[in-house]
């Protein structure tokens, strides 16, 4: 059985006894995919980082904002 799918030399293997265009262009469409499928999750777990970085900002400085507006009213409030 592998006997039969050894080829003679380096040329007969690229040809791929006449379906080179049809063996090479599914190699390359997977290779395409396989490196999108790859990217684009990487791509967006990059975005999501981001995005929970800027909101826990926010809240912090909304927090921190919200207490001394307490304290302000309070003070606004004994006097």
């Amino acid at each position: 059985m592998f006997k039969s799918i050894q080829f003679s030399s380096f040329g007969d293997f690229v040809e791929m006894g006449g379906y080179a265009f049809n063996v090479w262009s599914v190699y390359a469409l997977f290779l395409l995919f396989f490196c999108i499928n790859l990217y684009f999750p990487i791509l967006k777990r990059k975005q999501i980082i981001r995005e929970q970085k800027r909101r826990l900002l926010f809240n912090r400085e909304r927090v921190s904002t919200g207490s001394k507006l307490s304290n302000n009213e309070m003070d606004k409030n004994d006097s």
